[in-house]
């Protein structure tokens, strides 16, 4: 997909399919052959669009109701964020340490999540559009969250999920000297039936490969980048635990205790292909204050 050239205009997309369209004896039909091959949008959003009078021929311009309004169907709870990337497809914010993703549900549960904060940040800012988030992270683990604004972005960063296209690379501070030898945890993880929150290394579980490479060896902890091949819940927890080196602050599994407060561990960068041009979007999210700290003290205990 090179889609190089469109513009928002309101609720629509614009874009110059060329004469492969313009030049058609049938322009609709081309038109939505174009759209299923060259975007490859959805049959099923294709199918929509027709129906909702969401597809356009003026001249040499094709355009899409692709940014309609959409109700923020998450309440709208204010939370200081930062926002790291963003336009009109895409949202790529930083999620703090002890804010969790999304609500539960519960009652109970009357803490501000991410998703209360992207909604809040939606509303001020006049923004139409469901909450969506394409991936997770655990509520103590800091890095970036993406967002897609609209069905379109939301249904083709699925997809790049699905096909493992989204790169995550985080970077974790584990308890005791691994040795540089170790540079592949492969190892299936399931549910531990003795622990409802925990996970573990099981015959029986999911597959799951976590590469690993060491940045800094200390007296005491290990420095480490880590990328995955999968997504299970959990994976670098249960996987630098397997391996005899838990995380710093990571007492779930295993890991000293330390002032940090939570596992030691940062997405510290996020990768995409856009979802309308394709272009790869690289986002980087610095360490946060706690990490940066934590990795001063191991270092200045040598």
């Amino acid at each position: 997909m090179t889609i190089k050239s469109w513009k928002r205009r309101g609720e629509w997309l614009e874009l110059m399919p060329g004469k492969a369209v313009t030049g058609s004896s049938d322009r609709q039909t081309a038109a939505e052959q174009w759209l299923l091959s060259e975007l490859q949008l959805p049959e099923k959003m294709l199918r929509q669009l027709k129906t909702n009078q969401g597809i356009q021929l003026a001249g040499d311009r094709l355009r899409l109701a692709l940014f309609a309004s959409q109700p923020i169907d998450v309440e709208p709870r204010w939370a200081d964020i930062d926002v790291l990337y963003e336009d009109d497809f895409c949202l790529v914010v930083h999620k703090p340490a002890g804010m969790k993703l999304h609500p539960d549900g519960s009652r109970a549960d009357q803490a501000i999540t991410l998703d209360h904060a992207v909604a809040s940040y939606y509303e001020m800012n006049g923004i139409q559009a469901n909450v969506r988030h394409v991936h997770r992270l655990d509520e103590d683990t800091t890095g970036p969250v993406l967002y897609a604004k609209n069905a379109f972005a939301l249904t083709k960063l699925d997809e790049a999920m699905r096909r493992k296209d989204i790169g995550r690379h985080y970077v974790a501070i584990a308890g005791g000297q691994i040795s540089t030898e170790l540079n592949t945890i492969d190892a299936p993880i399931g549910k531990d039936r003795h622990h409802k929150q925990r996970r573990r290394v099981s015959e029986g579980g999911q597959d799951a490969v976590t590469h690993v490479e060491i940045v800094e060896v200390w007296d005491r902890a290990t420095l480490v980048r880590l990328t995955l091949d999968t997504g299970r819940t959990h994976q670098i927890r249960v996987h630098l635990s397997y391996a005899g080196h838990p995380l710093v602050g990571d007492e779930l599994y295993g890991g000293r205790r330390d002032s940090i407060g939570r596992q030691a561990l940062h997405g510290e960068t996020l990768s995409f292909g856009h979802p309308l041009t394709g272009a790869r979007i690289e986002v980087a999210d610095p360490w946060p204050q706690d990490f940066e700290q934590l990795a001063q003290r191991e270092g200045k205990d040598q």
